[in-house]
């Protein structure tokens, strides 16, 4: 679609046609929602209480023709096999679409095409801007993930992390993908939104590329977005700019016949406001108050800190410590949520869940121990008593389990008694070490000032 094509009702040529009618067909497939998946997702939604992770959930959601793995809290991706089907099935309908309609033009199919682009794509980069604006997609390294080796970590968890560790960065980076967004909702502002979404998720594309991210998919299906309203504007703004001749302005307009359809379309424009920027705004603020949500909310009941196993009996041996010994402990954190995670000589089994997924349940919640060999985590449980503590493992043999006597000798160290799922039984004895990070010290005296740790 060329000049001719974009600025005059007049006749298009004959491949701006064809491209055209495989490009609509193509584009309303991937961003019109139109298989019963979506709308059956939609019905289990509790609307009188709609929560931020099903606005995002809408937001981030995908035609998936083939069968992809879905949850009640993600709604799946769809996948290059899926592209490929669509992208068949539209030149099919390209080609039986030419050889039935004889129009000579399709400025307001055209006209129609980028509107449904538009929204489609604001949709989708306010959603991830806010989570960013309010730092919870990479949120602040846990105790646990400051005591891990930088070798045990995959390569889609250290770029988290860096990105944690920056949050006012990480906030910068949400206001840009939402005043993208919100840019992309005016007419003439467009190209400049196209413009900054292009440079942006396509850095995330290219990040996801480089660091094994499970976003690959998902920026690209925004990129082709932004690339085809770039379009619109791109072979003017290069006559114009590039070989100085002279580029006519878009005169369409959108043919409103009766009154109440311009009303209407500002009533459809207010409520997407209201429900994907205000609305969704509103409840991700509100998380974020809570904690976020990549790590549980429900505050731990023992001791946050570092802890150094400083005797451990197995069995009724004393146990020296080892690096290389499986059943040994190292040490032990404690998080201020209901985790702990110990360290021993065994690697745990890679978790490499590395999609956004936003789980409303704390047991379901797996980013702190994503992408990480080195620790062994468990979520803990103290009985009414707090003398009894049961450790259910969260990324290794899903039987193992603690279940300990639980007694506190003094305010830095705890005695634990009891078995483990296979009745072994263990004595461990953890001080509380008052360790100092580098992360914490720089910040309190300034990076350009000398530490002491």
């Amino acid at each position: 679609m060329g000049n001719s094509a974009i600025n005059k009702e007049t006749s298009w040529k004959k491949h701006e046609m064809v491209l055209f009618r495989f490009f609509f067909v193509y584009f309303i497939l991937q961003a019109v929602p139109v298989d019963w998946k979506f709308y059956e997702r939609l019905h289990r939604i509790s609307w009188w209480s709609v929560d931020f992770s099903d606005i995002f959930n809408i937001s981030r959601y995908t035609r998936q023709i083939l069968n992809s793995p879905t949850t009640p809290d993600f709604w799946g991706i769809n996948t290059f096999w899926d592209w490929g089907i669509m992208a068949l099935i539209a030149l099919v309908s390209a080609a039986v679409w030419s050889f039935i309609d004889k129009r000579r033009e399709y400025a307001l199919l055209y006209y129609v095409l980028r509107v449904i682009l538009r929204y489609r794509l604001a949709i989708g980069v306010i959603a991830y801007g806010f989570i960013k604006l309010f730092p919870m997609q990479s949120p602040y390294p846990s105790l646990s993930e400051l005591n891990t080796n930088y070798g045990d970590l995959s390569a889609w968890k250290i770029f988290s992390l860096t990105l944690g560790v920056a949050p006012s960065f990480e906030m910068f980076l949400g206001l840009v993908e939402i005043t993208a967004g919100l840019l992309l909702l005016h007419r003439k502002t467009v190209f400049l939104a196209s413009f900054i979404i292009l440079c942006f998720t396509g850095n995330v594309f290219l990040s996801n590329l480089a660091y094994a991210g499970g976003e690959v998919v998902y920026s690209l299906y925004l990129i082709q977005f932004a690339l085809f309203l770039l379009w619109y504007d791109a072979p003017r703004l290069f006559r114009l700019l590039s070989l100085e001749k002279p580029a006519y302005p878009n005169t369409f307009k959108m043919p409103y016949k009766r009154d109440w359809q311009s009303k209407a379309r500002l009533l459809l424009k207010s409520a997407f406001v209201l429900f994907f920027v205000l609305l969704y705004g509103i409840k991700t603020y509100g998380i974020y108050k809570k904690g976020g949500y990549q790590f549980p909310l429900e505050k731990g009941e023992l001791k946050e800190g570092f802890y150094h196993v400083s005797s451990f009996i197995y069995n009724g041996q004393n146990l020296a410590f080892s690096k290389n010994d499986h059943a040994r402990w190292q040490d032990v954190v404690i998080e201020k949520w209901t985790t702990l995670s110990i360290k021993t000589g065994q690697q745990a089994d890679p978790i490499t869940s590395n999609v956004e997924v936003i789980h409303s349940r704390d047991e379901e919640k797996d980013y702190e121990f994503s992408g990480t060999t080195g620790r062994q985590y468990y979520r803990y449980q103290l009985d009414k008593s707090k003398e009894k503590l049961l450790l259910k493992t969260l990324n290794g043999d899903k039987n193992e389990s603690f279940t300990l006597d639980i007694n506190q000798l003094n305010d830095s160290t705890i005695l634990l008694k009891g078995v483990n799922e296979k009745r072994d039984s263990l004595q461990v004895v953890l001080k509380q070490n008052d360790k100092k990070y580098l992360l914490e010290e720089a910040k309190k005296g300034g990076r350009r000032s000398g530490l002491v740790l």
